[in-house]
């Protein structure tokens, strides 16, 4: 899904109206929730937004718990935290605390706090700490269908908010992906094996995006990464209306 996120896609100006198109995907950029829509989902391939605004949820990402290993942040290294299959959005952030709003700092702050919290109880290790607003994993590695569930942007907000950097999953549901470029928040890159089982929660690892590879240092092994393709301007740019000012696709906010 990463590397055919989409071929291209232009943010247009017309009649005061931003237009997000996408000449090859099949499906929305965006949920209709997270643009806000009355009702029903936009076309797949036309999407009109009422405005130039970011929607609430859409903020500045957080401060990576991972230490970047180049200056332009394409490479992140620090701990992992390893899950399973059918990882879904109640899991990683339960729906009682969808009353948070990710746009309020100290809300936000206390969203990254309860990221992970409805894991199963076999799930021994905690995510974050009891007491602590920030993890100490800075990459989540997980298995096929990554982030399933409902369509709330919560859910990788709380991740981002944690102090993740990305994550790493042999699939994803696709709103999760979508959710995750659109906010600008994590990385959601795609392996080419199961590596969340021969990787260990606490392993120290390296991922470059650069050259699309998943580094153990724990047990010295390598692992080939899709390419995040045209998905990755997108999330470095902080989401898709922070990538489109900082193109010049639509006006800058005011000050």
């Amino acid at each position: 899904m990463a590397a055919s996120f989409c071929s291209s896609f232009c943010v247009s100006n017309t009649n005061s109206i931003a237009t997000v198109s996408s000449s090859k995907s099949s499906f929305p950029l965006f949920s209709s929730r997270a643009l806000k829509f009355s009702s029903g989902y936009p076309q797949p391939a036309n999407i009109t937004l009422s405005s130039f605004h970011a929607p609430s949820f859409i903020i500045p990402r957080a401060a990576d718990t991972a230490t970047p290993t180049s200056a332009n942040e394409t490479s992140f290294h620090g701990l992992c935290y390893v899950v399973g299959d059918n990882i879904d959005t109640d899991q990683i952030i339960p729906a009682e605390y969808l009353t948070l709003v990710p746009s309020n700092p100290a809300e936000y702050e206390k969203l990254g706090s309860y990221a992970l919290i409805g894991l199963p109880d076999f799930y021994e290790t905690r995510f974050i700490e009891p007491n602590e607003m920030k993890t100490k994993y800075s990459i989540v590695i997980g298995g096929d269908n990554f982030g399933c569930g409902s369509s709330r942007e919560h859910a990788p907000v709380a991740l981002g908010a944690a102090g993740v950097a990305a994550v790493v999953a042999e699939s994803y549901a696709r709103i999760f992906f979508r959710n995750s470029v659109a906010t600008g928040e994590i990385y959601p890159l795609e392996s080419e094996v199961r590596i969340c089982e021969e990787c260990k929660t606490g392993d120290v690892v390296t991922v470059e995006l650069a050259e699309s590879r998943l580094i153990n240092h724990t047990t010295g092994k390598e692992y080939k990464l899709k390419p995040i393709g045209d998905a990755g301007p997108v999330i470095e740019a902080g989401g898709i209306f922070a990538y489109a000012r900082k193109a010049g696709m639509i006006p800058a906010q005011a000050a």
